[in-house]
């Protein structure tokens, strides 16, 4: 067992399990060197107004060195930190002040790909086929007569064949970019430096994990060709044809993981499973693998009574036979904003505003992606600013992810808001954003930032949220209402006029409630 550098946090071996996550885009939070580009002193300067906002915990994306072919998720040394962010020293600082405020700090761990530029890939590739350099990775001969076909018929999510010939004539796997070859999980020393890897950030004290693609990492035998598939450009589970993910070995890889965190009381990981068939997602929730696998279907969910009802049910039918308690998620950086996909404007932003308070009622663990509490929707951007690999790699069919990666408005009336000491920022910010701002909101007790603060301070203060368990009760049409076991009552109106608010004491509603009704796209919190 090891004492870890954190006594300043009260002590609870399972905090994760109702804990509220905040995701921080590395890139997009804060601005702390003035060149454009989020980094973490910009994340340390904010640390105050996290702990002020009533979150448990931080979900840092990648800071390792990395050419940014896929902004941090192509890891060149998970060991480090990208000069563009700061250095080992900085990020020790930001541990020790997160939490010296009570905050937990979890981070990306990305094992199913390294960067080109890893020092393993660069010996591989000036390393003979079948060498111990190669067997890191998965490396094979092409097909065809002169082996200039891929080896199999694998899609790259980004677009394009999953495989790339070396000049010696053999073919790398990469699921996603080019730039990122895939690791071979069958090879022990890719095990063995993953746990490395845990270790040297669990010693200096981090809180846990968030797992990329972490239904990814095992390969089936002989990688043979797979039911041929138009790629989305998402990680979207694509269905048992897919043999790219969720294949049986990862569970390897996940028991190999658990077994490290055990090691450190009161760590934790969470995975970035995409698995839509509830009964291999909770696969991943055994007691030996997982603490939280993110449920993608609220995320995913139509903004209809029906479709949120049976995203509740779903992910909590998935947790049931599971120790894991059920873990929701509204938007991230892979996915279009929810005040962009319930609508955008006026009608977006008030249907965020509801769905804050569902999420926030359900029981178990909750991710809030940066800006959620600003309601920030995602922005058209010009051509010539896209910086998704996706976007040139679709032969600019597909416009990637950018939109919903825009830095955060903090203060001010013109961009940068704040955010840097620069306007031109990685991504350009828009004109119009003054009352979006974090400083702006936080003085207006009705914007979503006050609505958020206060949900987050009911959540952890008030023993209506007790237990596990949900109780759906009888709605008016186009509604839904259930009851947790300590008394709160969440009812959420999607039916397209006012209905009657039931009896109870009002604790919280997403916008003005009088005259005893709810209005339409509104979510209200009662105390029964």
């Amino acid at each position: 067992m090891h004492a870890r550098p954190n006594a300043v946090l009260p002590e609870s071996a399972d905090w994760w399990r109702d804990a509220v996550f905040y995701q921080i885009y590395v890139r997009s939070f804060a601005d702390g060197n003035g060149d454009g580009v989020g980094d973490l002193a910009g994340i340390r300067s904010r640390l105050p107004y996290l702990a002020d906002l009533g979150v448990d915990a931080l979900w840092m994306t990648p800071f390792y060195p990395s050419p940014m072919a896929d902004h941090g998720y192509d890891v060149a040394d998970p060991r480090d930190v990208e000069p563009v962010f700061g250095d080992l020293d900085e990020f020790d600082a930001l541990l020790a002040d997160a939490h010296g405020l009570g905050l937990r700090v979890t981070i990306d761990l990305v094992p199913n790909h390294s960067s080109h530029d890893h020092e393993w890939f660069r010996a591989a590739l000036a390393a003979a086929p079948g060498s111990p350099e190669r067997a890191r990775y998965l490396f094979r001969a092409g097909r065809g007569p002169d082996g200039s076909e891929p080896p199999n018929n694998w899609p790259s999510v980004f677009g394009g064949p999953a495989w790339t010939r070396v000049p010696d004539g053999q073919w790398y796997l990469h699921i996603f970019a080019p730039e990122q070859p895939d690791l071979n999980f069958a090879d022990p020393e890719v095990v063995a430096d993953l746990e490395k890897t845990m270790r040297f950030w669990l010693d200096r004290g981090v809180d846990g994990f968030r797992i990329d693609v972490a239904h990814g990492m095992a390969k089936p035998d002989g990688l043979p060709d797979m039911v041929p598939m138009e790629d989305t450009g998402l990680l979207d589970d694509h269905g048992p044809g897919d043999l790219r993910f969720d294949q049986d070995g990862v569970h390897v890889v996940h028991r190999r993981i658990r077994a490290v965190l055990d090691q450190y009381p009161g760590t934790m990981a969470v995975g970035e499973v995409w698995v839509s068939d509830d009964d291999r997602l909770a696969q991943y929730l055994r007691e030996d693998e997982l603490q939280l696998a993110f449920n993608f279907k609220l995320l995913t969910a139509d903004w209809t009574a029906d479709a949120l009802r049976q995203a509740v049910s779903h992910s909590l039918a998935t947790v049931a036979g599971t120790p894991a308690p059920a873990c929701w998620v509204l938007s991230n950086h892979d996915r279009p904003r929810h005040v962009t996909r319930y609508g955008g404007g006026e009608l977006g932003l008030r249907r965020a505003r509801a769905a804050a308070l569902l999420q926030l009622a359900l029981p178990g663990a909750a991710y809030l992606y940066n800006g959620d509490e600003l309601g920030m929707p995602d922005v058209d951007l010009p051509d010539e600013a896209l910086q998704d690999p996706m976007w040139e790699r679709s032969g600019h069919a597909e416009r990637g992810r950018d939109a919903c990666r825009i830095p955060l408005p903090w203060s001010g009336t013109e961009p940068a808001y704040g955010f840097s000491s620069r306007p031109d920022t990685w991504l350009p910010m828009p004109e119009g954003w003054g009352g979006l701002t974090a400083e702006a909101q936080a003085a207006d007790p009705s914007s979503i930032q006050s609505l958020y603060r206060s949900a987050l301070a009911l959540r952890r203060s008030s023993a209506a949220f007790g237990g596990e368990e949900l109780e759906w009760l009888p709605a008016p049409e186009g509604c839904l209402a259930f009851r947790r076991p300590s008394g709160l009552v969440c009812l959420v109106n999607l039916s397209g006029t006012a209905v009657p608010l039931p009896e109870g004491r009002v604790l919280l509603a997403s916008s003005a409630v009088g005259g005893g009704t709810l209005p339409d796209d509104t979510a209200v919190w009662l105390q029964a």
